[in-house]
């Protein structure tokens, strides 16, 4: 899209920031900032499906402005190494050139992972390792200056981006740690000294936007799963985020401290901890034992780390809950401690385990009755530090559904030194910002595109739509014949229990309507449309039920 400044704008120099995922959303995010011809891109993320999508396993952001702007992009930054920052890159990359990546060792490192899954080869990428304080120079147009900002994942980032149109700070995840667990601390200097050279945005970290107080630290959380895990007699089956790092690494000097042997379970567990330990941001005391290395151990002596917080059907803790695990069975005095909080969304899938946990007579611990996990994000008093110490002209909350975006809004109007205005931008708006402007001045496609096994962008909400009719109100298939005589076959899944009466009447309605359409030589088309318009009102006036119908005829 090309930018047709007014003859006053063109005295002042402008830039877009045209969010395409993780605004107005937790997930996906991808943020593009444009100055002229030349495009720099932040993050490449995806989300999750929720209960609404059936059959959907990914979701990342629609790139039709990438794809039309694809000559125009100078360069790629990476936060941080989490899947809603990085998990839509094989995806999205795929389809464009190659294009200078930049990121930190462990988050270019799970990148480097998940391109051999999906067979990327290393020549066909452009890889560039960064560290805190780095200075970067993409394109002509931007200058990125990388400092740290603590989260649940090391070798996390924030940035300071100089343009022509004026200084940009942007967050990343974080928190305000004061003892995070690889004791790096968020680069709270750099923000203050932003603050004084003045800056034109912010963006900032909403998620917490409701959270009072501060989130707890690491730290505390480390202590409070030694607590419990010492009072544990059975086996100790653990289950958190494959990505909390640093969590991790506290569980297994936790676990190395109270004579207990580490198994890793679950594929992305497995992934994360290995290429952790292979750059240097993870040390395990002892070897990772496997499942059929432990039998000759005390109960005591063993503790599991499985993926599952999530209560994802094919997980290590939902298989192990369902009693379908290939090789371990849970059994009472087993305990079972769930450090993390469920997803909106996946609060029904996760309580369902829970339930099962307790019936096979587990001990179960998890939050908020166990202090057992703590957010990576930041809540307000530490929201309105940064907005403090940085004082933007203009603030634009990110990473967060309305509700956080618009309270971290009433945050800054709240503080002494409130930013000149606050934008609520939603994905594809083009926020246009200037020294003097800062408003959206038009949009882009952007929003969803569902992975569903092989097929990247081949559902889409009408098939949605469809899915969870089937699994609402059940399907039906008429089959109209028309020779030698016209008769109707109808087949149901999920509708119904078998009801000959009702059976009955709705092969009389739609072979009334056949038989019409039949008689009166219409067109095969019509015949349909009429059988299906016809039983539709009947199903619907007899039962109350929408079923999916599918109307074939037969000539």
């Amino acid at each position: 899209m090309t930018q047709n400044p007014t003859p006053e704008e063109a005295q002042q120099p402008f830039i877009q920031v045209i969010p395409l995922g993780g605004m107005g959303e937790i997930g996906k995010n991808i943020t593009a900032y444009r100055y002229g011809d030349e495009i720099l891109l932040v993050d490449g993320g995806l989300a999750f499906p929720d209960t609404t999508q059936p059959g959907i396993d990914l979701i990342i952001p629609r790139m039709d402005y990438l794809l039309q702007n694809a000559g125009l992009i100078k360069g790629w930054f990476l936060t941080h190494g989490h899947e809603d920052h990085i998990g839509g890159l094989p995806y999205l990359m795929a389809r464009l050139p190659k294009i200078p990546v930049y990121g930190g060792a462990l988050t270019l490192g799970l990148v480097r992972e998940k391109f051999k899954e999906f067979g990327i080869k290393d020549s066909d990428t452009d890889f560039r390792e960064v560290e805190d304080g780095d200075v970067l120079n993409i394109g002509e147009a931007f200058k990125l200056e990388v400092f740290c900002m603590t989260h649940s994942i090391p070798d996390n980032h924030g940035y300071v981006l100089q343009t022509p149109a004026g200084q940009i700070v942007h967050t990343g995840d974080f928190k305000l740690d004061e003892q995070p667990g690889d004791g790096k601390l968020s680069d709270l200097a750099r923000l203050k000294r932003a603050g004084d050279e003045g800056v034109l945005l912010l963006l900032s970290d909403s998620t917490n936007a409701e959270r009072p107080g501060r989130t707890p630290s690491e730290t505390e959380i480390a202590q409070n799963l030694e607590d419990v895990i010492r009072g544990c007699r059975g086996r100790v089956f653990l289950t958190t985020f494959a990505s909390q790092v640093l969590r991790l690494q506290n569980i297994l000097n936790i676990a190395h401290k109270l004579g207990r042997r580490v198994v890793i379970e679950g594929r992305s567990m497995l992934k994360y901890t290995q290429v952790a330990q292979e750059l240097g941001f993870m040390e395990a005391p002892e070897p990772f034992l496997t499942s059929d290395q432990v039998a000759g151990l005390q109960d005591s002596q063993v503790l599991f780390l499985c993926t599952g917080s999530q209560g994802q059907p094919m997980s290590v803790l939902s298989r192990l809950a369902f009693g379908n695990h290939a090789k371990i069975a849970l059994k009472r005095g087993d305990s079972v401690i769930l450090s993390s909080n469920p997803i909106p969304g996946n609060e029904e899938a996760v309580n369902l385990v829970i339930n099962h946990l307790y019936e096979i007579g587990t001990d179960v611990y998890y939050p908020p009755t166990y202090r057992v996990h703590a957010s990576g994000h930041g809540s307000r008093d530490e929201l309105a530090e940064v907005l403090n110490l940085v004082r933007p002209k203009y603030f634009l909350p990110w990473h967060g559904e309305p509700r956080h975006q618009i309270n971290h809004a009433r945050l800054a109007q709240s503080l002494a030194q409130p930013p000149q205005r606050t934008l609520i931008a939603r994905n594809g708006d083009i926020v246009h910002l200037s020294q003097g402007e800062f408003k959206v001045t038009e949009t882009v496609p952007a929003g969803a595109v569902y992975v569903d096994g092989l097929g990247v962008g081949d559902i889409g909400d009408d098939i949605l739509m469809d899915r969870n009719a089937m699994s609402q109100d059940g399907l039906m298939v008429l089959t109209a014949v028309l020779h030698p005589t016209p008769h109707v076959e109808i087949v149901s899944r999920g509708f119904a229990r078998s009801n000959p009466a009702l059976d009955a009447e709705i092969q009389r309605v739609a072979l009334e309507a056949v038989t019409e359409g039949f008689r009166q030589k219409r067109r095969l088309e019509d015949i349909r449309d009429d059988m299906y318009g016809q039983v539709r009102r009947f199903v619907r006036k007899a039962t109350g039920r929408n079923p999916v119908l599918i109307p074939l005829v037969v000539d």
